[in-house]
């Protein structure tokens, strides 16, 4: 276990864990989009409460939770950690460098974005997970069935005009974050290709822009139309 222990807490260990974590991540914000898209229906909330019961109950969604914790633990902590180390190797930014022009602005403050992201997702999990999970929710009937009225509590949430600016304003930030973290954890891992490599980044950027577009209008949406 000696050569594991040294390959994942090298500087290279640790960027292809914060790769896999992140591409991790990355697919869970696919599926949690598509959940929240159920808030859209004209049903009063039903289809939402419904889904947000299952994703709550369903054994194997649990435990996937647990998963997506030490995802995020994982990624987060070790981007604190290169983040040290590249500062430490390089303690002052050279003048003849010229960052800005040899490197996007999303690559040189991924810290920036990613502390941004962190405190979004701090007060979004303590406003609607922590409620849904230990209870503090309205309850609410459905076909003969009581449920906990997440979907209230999201309408209510998404009337606060500085929470949903703070929403909107994090999506923005994990769009940044994303562009350059899809292309990187690809290079990271292996591959990139002189063949591949401007699909992905193609891919990477429309993947960022739809998603993060995809979360940022649901508030929008509560805050100026309902």
């Amino acid at each position: 276990m000696n050569w594991f222990t040294k390959t994942f807490s090298s500087t290279v260990g640790r960027k292809i864990v914060m790769s896999i974590t992140g591409l991790f991540l990355c697919s869970f914000l696919v599926v949690h989009l598509i959940g929240n898209l159920q808030l859209f229906n004209e049903d009063g909330g039903a289809a939402f409460n419904i889904y947000s019961r299952f994703m709550g109950t369903n054994p194997i969604i649990r435990t996937m939770e647990i998963v997506l914790l030490l995802g995020f633990l994982f990624h987060i902590y070790d981007a604190i950690v290169l983040t040290k180390k590249n500062k430490t190797a390089r303690p002052v930014d050279y003048a003849v460098n010229r960052p800005q022009e040899n490197s996007t602005w999303s690559s040189r403050n991924m810290g920036l974005l990613g502390t941004v992201i962190l405190v979004f997702l701090i007060i979004h999990l303590w406003n609607f997970f922590v409620p849904a999970r230990f209870g503090g929710l309205e309850g609410v009937v459905i076909d003969n069935v009581h449920y906990e009225n997440l979907y209230l509590k999201v309408v209510q949430s998404f009337q606060i005009w500085w929470y949903v600016a703070l929403y909107v304003i994090s999506m923005i930030a994990l769009a940044y974050h994303l562009i350059h973290g899809f292309q990187s954890a690809f290079q990271t891992l292996g591959l990139d290709h002189k063949k591949y490599t401007p699909f992905i980044q193609a891919f990477g950027y429309a993947f960022s822009v739809i998603v993060c577009l995809g979360f940022a209008v649901i508030p929008l949406y509560f805050f100026f139309f309902r």
